[in-house]
């Protein structure tokens, strides 16, 4: 509270700071200047997408090939290409979203200086500047009220509450919250960075990475990987070199061109550039599909963290309810009366206040229940305002008629105000309308504000919040998947629980008063893990019960539409903004229903499912593809045998038993629910399976080894590459069961590749294949064969092994069939 003496406070409103008082404070850094940054610039993301270590070691090895003049086996840059500019794309959408969030408008406002009212930006206004205020404004910086006449201010946007909010002189303001009701004079107090929007709007700009398992499961392989490069880039190149007749003889005789173009291949065949292409193609897929059911993906993996979610957030006002109130109905204010008794001329009063151009929203509502206002003028009114609590019109010929709240109209202590507390613990919204001779007016005959006299209540006047139709139908379904629901709302704790019961949250929800809680600590981390519905949350607590949600192991998402829920959307795992929000919310959120209809979330949870599962199946392909390529280059670089493919034929064989498989596997129906821990079920599938490719492709070439001058190089490849693809194409099949049709045709189509590689004239000569004859063609033959059914038994084994450690998986694979 202000303590300073009305005398110096009414001085201070009327003068103002002096034009020098401002200017130095100017100069001292007091001014209200809005900070614009964001917290990447353009050239940061760029850096962190294309200067990695794998895109080094893919670009040394292209230029590598560039240098050779072997243009045509230049493909496997295309993923890592592909890698970069969609990882670009997507942050730099991001940063772009983040640098608009704006809480404050531009608009002039009206400043006291040397005595005298003048329009300023709010960018010129300083601490201690005196602001006058009125319907319409917005605040500019965080203030203290040193007059007020009426003063109403809408602090929904930052506090979630409905109600506008009466200052008086010494209340604090907080710079984005708006006038909707009288007029003031108030302090600035904090601004630009300090003020309370600005602190907001820093948070929310900061730039963070959405939480994706699939994203994080294959940086932790890149982690792998990385380490080992370096080691095994020196082993493989060292070993084709003294495979092509040791550095000296391949350097000066040029042999080292052929050494170094398939250590190229060698190398490049072991990053998995394509698992990340094929799981941002999946996210794409998803949100193509999703936008035509007007869900907006604003960053791709959020159609995955859905389906990981356990814990879902929703805000009540724009989310459970439509927002803003209907009329529900006139009350008895005794509830033995079965007829409200408001009279032909009562009703055309609630009319006039429902089209009154000053309503509030509240007041508002009354036009769709009463539509006959009375013809003659009123001859006299008091406008609302909160302090009051109400407000009152009088006609000539059925005098004056109030409308208010119960606490304005009724005694505390009367049955009239028992019943209107028990309406509004029902959830309904309750006015009092009443009836006086006139307004109370002074000598010259001008109306008074106060409370008319001799005013009597007539009846009880409800409104109700309109909760969406597809609520309770879409939280019981998040119910029967095992999701829990809570309700966190700024609004007051009755009509949070009445909208949650209306829902589906339960007969006996009932709201947590969020004020009588600290903002952080133990205290709120053991209320909100124990209660589902919380009213009076202020911003920093629905934060804070994320945060306390997320430490206890809980995958979070949180939806909302207010300013006040932009914290908690953006440290939520998935933030979903509605399509009517905020601008500043919808940007920091990573999922937006355009219709505001969250019965839409259903089918994204089941998008996210199918990508999370399918992914896990492709990702068995890319593990022993990648696993399988660092074996064998390290075994054929420490036995110094050459190493068996070129580029290209490498290229072709990875779209022959992954690459291709995987683009169609991903698009697979599956329904299978989310198990958490999909990368080392993966692995423990994909190491066994590369060693058993690794030993069949081994043997081929010890075969051709054995042969000695009888084969040639491009024979030993071709025999390899039939090798690699009958067993590759066939391991397709361990990630696809049950073998439907349609899946079988699949399989089909990748070996007709291996067939039409080999045995079309213009592939093959592309290739540079040989067609390997006599006994290395029945060793390659008879080698793929035996490892088919090497991969069988694998499966088997891997099978037996998921029903023994992860029978949860085993259960979920089996009901999605």
């Amino acid at each position: 509270m202000n303590t300073a003496s009305p005398s110096r406070i009414a001085t201070e409103a009327e003068t103002g700071l002096s034009t020098a008082e401002a200017e130095d404070r100017a100069r001292l850094g007091l001014a209200n200047v809005q900070d614009d940054s964001t917290s990447r610039s353009t050239l940061t993301i760029i850096r962190t997408h294309l200067f990695t270590l794998f895109n080094l070691v893919l670009g040394l090895c292209g230029v590598v090939v560039i240098i050779i003049g072997s243009w045509m086996d230049l493909l496997f840059l295309l993923a890592a290409v592909a890698n970069v500019v969609v990882g670009f794309v997507q942050e730099y959408s991001a940063k772009k979203k983040l640098d608009q969030i704006a809480l404050l408008r531009r608009d002039p406002i009206t400043v006291i200086r040397d005595g005298a009212r003048t329009q300023l930006g709010i960018d010129k206004l300083v601490q201690d500047d005196v602001v006058e205020l009125r319907r319409g404004d917005q605040v500019p910086a965080d203030a203290t009220v040193l007059t007020s006449d009426g003063l109403d201010l809408d602090e929904s946007l930052l506090t979630g509450e409905n109600d506008p909010v009466a200052k008086a002189p010494g209340d604090q303001l907080f710079s984005a919250s708006s006038v909707v009701g009288g007029t003031g004079r108030a302090r600035l107090t904090h601004v630009g960075a300090k003020s309370r929007a600005a602190k907001l709007s820093r948070e929310a700009k900061k730039f963070s990475t959405i939480n994706s398992e699939l994203r994080a499961a294959l940086d932790r392989v890149v982690t792998w990987i990385t380490w080992a490069l370096i080691p095994i880039i020196a082993i493989v190149l060292n070993g084709q070199m003294v495979a092509a007749g040791g550095w000296a003889y391949a350097l000066q005789n040029n042999h080292w061109q052929s050494a170094m173009l398939v250590a190229v291949s060698s190398i490049a065949s072991m990053i998995p550039q394509g698992l990340a292409l094929m799981t941002t193609l999946s996210f794409a897929a998803a949100a193509v599909k999703l936008a035509q059911d007007e869900v907006l993906i604003q960053e791709q993996p959020a159609v995955e963290v859905l389906a990981r979610v356990d814990v879902i957030c929703f805000d009540k006002t724009g989310t459970l309810t439509e927002g803003g109130v209907r009329f529900n109905g006139l009350m008895p204010l005794n509830e033995a009366d079965q007829d409200a008794g408001l009279s032909p001329a009562g009703e055309a009063a609630l009319a006039w206040f429902g089209t009154d151009a000053n309503a509030n929203p509240t007041a508002a509502a009354l036009a769709h229940g009463f539509d006959r206002a009375p013809e003659a003028q009123p001859t006299g009114q008091v406008p609302f305002n909160s302090a009051a609590r109400f407000s009152a019109v009088e006609f000539a010929d059925s005098g004056a008629w109030i409308l208010g709240a119960p606490e304005a109209l009724l005694p505390r202590d009367s049955a009239e105000f028992a019943r209107a507390q028990s309406l509004a613990a029902s959830g309904l919204r309750t006015m009092v309308i009443s009836h006086a001779p006139g307004l109370n007016r002074d000598a010259s005959g001008a109306v008074l504000p106060g409370l008319p006299s001799h005013a009597t209540a007539q009846c009880l006047v409800t409104f109700r919040e309109q909760v969406r139709a597809e609520a309770p139908e879409t939280i019981g379904y998040f119910h029967s998947q095992g999701i829990e629901t809570k309700v966190i709302s700024g609004d007051n704790p009755q009509t949070v629980a009445a909208a949650a019961k209306q829902a589906g949250m339960g007969e006996h929800a009932t709201a947590i008063d969020a004020s009588q809680l600290p903002d952080e600590g133990p205290e709120l981390t053991e209320a909100v893990l124990a209660h589902s519905v919380f009213g009076r949350v202020n911003p920093q607590q629905k934060k804070s019960m994320v945060q306390a949600l997320q430490e206890h192991g809980k995958t979070v998402a949180m939806t909302g539409d207010g300013i006040n829920d932009a914290l908690a959307l953006k440290h939520a795992d998935l933030g979903i903004a509605m399509g009517n929000a905020a601008p500043a919310t919808k940007a920091v959120s990573r999922l937006v229903l355009l219709d505001g209809r969250f019965d839409r979330l259903p089918s994204v949870l089941a998008e996210g499912r199918k990508i999370i599962a399918n992914i896990e199946r492709v990702t068995n392909l890319f593990l022993t593809k990648t696993a399988f390529a660092i074996m064998l280059g390290v075994i054929l670089g420490v036995l110094c045998w050459k190493f068996p493919f070129l580029p290209r034929q490498y290229s072709t064989a990875d779209l022959l038993i992954v690459g291709g498989p995987a683009f169609f596997i991903t698009m697979f129906p599956n329904t299978r629910k989310y198990v958490s821990g999909f990368l080392s079920r993966a692995l423990h599938y994909a190491i066994p399976a590369a060693a058993l490719i690794v030993a069949a492709l081994v043997a081929v070439n010890f075969v051709g080894r054995s042969l000695g001058g009888s084969v040639t190089d491009e024979q030993v490849q071709a025999a390899t590459f039939i090798t690699l693809v009958l067993m590759g194409v066939y391991n397709i099949t361990t990630v696809i069961r049950p073998l439907k049709p349609y899946r079988l045709g699949l399989i089909a189509l990748m070996y007709a590749g291996l067939v039409v590689s080999l045995f079309v004239p213009l592939l093959a000569d592309y290739h540079r294949f040989q067609l390997p004859t006599g006994s290395l063609g029945l060793w390659a033959l008879g080698l793929g064969l035996a490892g088919i059914i090497a991969l069988e038994i694998n499966l088997h084994l891997h099978n037996r092994w998921m029903t023994r450690r992860h029978p949860e998986v085993v259960a979920a694979a089996a009901a999605a069939r």
